[in-house]
């Protein structure tokens, strides 16, 4: 169906020309699954963007064929393309919420697309695309589809993407991280449909994704990438199963396992601190070193009186929203995220908190920070009861002492303030340091102890990559010498190098200076291995707790033994 042969793609830019995909070739084959993995930057969105004719004006293919069937498509011209870019090529992007158009119905959206390509009446094209609703697993289609993107949950939304993809009969979909920002039930859910098209339609499939274990479980083919260039091509069976390239053995190792505990993450290439970095010249202060700011922070001075074995403990803890009336006189309706919950964290312990989206776990985090109000309930931090989100000053102990840190690196630092500033504000709002000079050599000092220059005190968060802009965000929370630190999915947007880097950086501030953390995943995977402790939520209730081996080895209540199911796994491949 699709054979790629020799595709190189540059792009232009104002210090020359830069290759991002070299001599790449791949065929897909009808009612086949081609993934494409590697990490960010290896060109697998780039190969997409070719194959789709959507490559930005900077960039070019130097060389190469994309034919699909007997079409080649890099010699047809732009109206041609139009023609066969939703017709025969469909495309499935990460961001179902980004990729919908807020201002339309479903029904419209989808209208659009199928009159745009196929010449049929619009009441034929109405029933079409209540089918596919319904065959895509949306109940009650022939009412949904007057809905608004905004008012169905993140699936649903992916399947009304998928519905649109499919809706002109393409003979290709090129999905591009369509998983990456969904649980793991609404993950399953989406591959599943994903197998099952593929086998009733006949659809090739080319899946772009940076999770090992998606690739594992439902393509035929994959090809590895690396640096533009392909590294490994063939059966997933063979090429996961037994990898022959280094590159693919160290990308497999760096992948966390469910099944077991490993103490450290194999480190597959250098950290990103020891590549080479484009510092700023710029003055430091004396004495800038990581055992500096270590010494710092086992000095921390403790605020909060009556300290107990527990770090947090959580009791009856309610926290509801009201939703906008729909009519003058009708009641508001109260929408409970979370209802009853009791937990307890010890000292120097890390606390796993999982569940599926929905589920209230970043509205306990937040609820736990004073940034929700709590309807009822109580929370104690080392012995003294916190006060509600709205009452608690900032000069209350725990807004040092408990530190967040979120799981959107491009989005949790200010792009108009150098890095230095970032980490020195904590030490400003929270009267930790007046002297200036001493602010930017702890913040210097910081940077060191996450692994990263000290010179980066001069630069801004644009200039850094992902897994650097949440080591910056790290060091932002460690300045603040807090006890308990809430990391809310720290690595969902990673490569699984860089999230083993984070991972091991983590654990070694963790055990070098007994933090309690509160961890948040819907990744089961990496939870196993950060844990000591596991809290599972559904609907804002916990439904079990207990040590991080008893719930991985043996779970006890069937929405755990669930969501252990559902999660991706190597085994598939392994076994094969």
């Amino acid at each position: 169906m699709l054979r790629v042969k020799g595709l190189s793609v540059q792009f232009t830019t104002r210090f020359g020309a830069e290759t991002a995909v070299e001599d790449v070739d791949l065929t897909v084959k009808p009612g086949e699954i081609h993934g494409l993995v590697g990490e960010s930057g290896a060109g697998k969105s780039t190969i997409g963007a070719a194959i789709m004719g959507l490559l930005p004006g900077a960039s070019k293919v130097t060389a190469g064929s994309v034919h699909l069937g007997d079409t080649d498509l890099l010699t047809l011209s732009p109206a041609q393309r139009h023609r066969v870019r939703g017709k025969r090529i469909s495309m499935i992007f990460q961001d179902p919420q980004t990729s919908l158009n807020p201002l339309m119905t479903v029904e419209e959206q989808l209208l659009e697309t199928m009159l745009t390509h196929d010449d049929m009446p619009i009441k034929k094209a109405r029933v079409k695309a209540i089918d596919l609703l319904s065959e895509l697993g949306i109940e009650r289609a022939e009412q949904r589809i007057k809905a608004y993107p905004h008012q169905f949950s993140g699936g649903m939304r992916q399947r009304v993407v998928i519905a649109l993809a499919l809706c002109t009969n393409p003979e290709l979909i090129v999905a591009d991280e369509p998983t990456t920002a969904l649980d793991v039930a609404v993950q399953s859910q989406v591959l599943d449909l994903l197998r099952t098209l593929a086998v009733k339609r006949q659809v090739g499939i080319i899946l772009i994704t940076h999770d090992i274990g998606v690739i594992a479980q439902v393509s035929d083919q994959v090809t590895v990438l690396r640096h533009g260039k392909v590294v490994e091509s063939g059966l997933t069976v063979q090429v996961l199963g037994d990898p022959q390239q280094p590159y693919t053995q160290g990308l497999m190792a760096s992948v966390p396992r469910l099944q077991e505990r490993m103490h450290r993450f194999p480190m597959m290439v250098a950290a990103e601190s020891d590549r080479s970095i484009d510092t700023q010249s710029g003055s430091l202060p004396a004495g800038v070193s990581a055992d500096y700011a270590a010494d710092w922070l086992q000095q921390r001075p403790n605020q909060v009186k009556n300290q107990t074995a527990m770090s947090l403990d959580l009791s009856g803890l309610d926290v509801c929203f009201t939703e906008p009336r729909q009519r003058l006189f009708q009641r508001p309706d109260t929408l409970y995220a979370l209802k009853q919950v009791s937990i307890e964290v010890p000292e120097g312990t890390v606390m796993g908190l999982v569940g599926e989206s929905g589920s209230g776990k970043s509205t306990l985090a937040k609820a736990i920070v004073g940034l929700v109000n709590p309807s009822r309930g109580e929370i104690r931090f080392q012995g003294e009861v916190l006060a509600p989100g709205v009452r608690r000053k900032r000069r209350d102990p725990s807004r040092r002492l408990i530190q967040m840190v979120f799981q959107d690196p491009y989005s949790s630092l200010n792009n108009r303030r150098k890095i230095g500033d970032i980490l020195a504000e904590p030490l400003i709002v929270y009267g930790i340091e007046k002297n200036a000079t001493e602010r930017r050599r702890l913040a210097a000092s910081f940077l060191e102890l996450v692994g990263l220059p000290a010179a980066s005190i001069h630069r801004y968060p644009h200039q850094f990559s992902g897994g650097q802009r949440q080591r910056i965000a790290v060091a932002r929370a460690l300045i603040a010498r807090p006890d308990l630190l809430i990391c809310d999915e720290p690595t969902s947007a990673l490569d699984v190098s860089i999230q083993a880097q984070i991972l091991n950086l983590l654990k070694d501030l963790q055990e070098r200076f007994s933090l309690t953390i509160l961890f948040i995943s819907h990744n089961l995977a990496v939870v196993r291995q950060m844990s000591d402790r596991i809290m599972v939520l559904k609907n804002g209730e916990v439904v079990e707790t207990g040590s991080s081996e008893a719930f991985f080895n043996a779970p006890q209540h069937p929405y755990s033994k669930e969501l252990l199911a559902l999660t991706p796994s190597l085994d598939t491949v392994a076994s094969s």
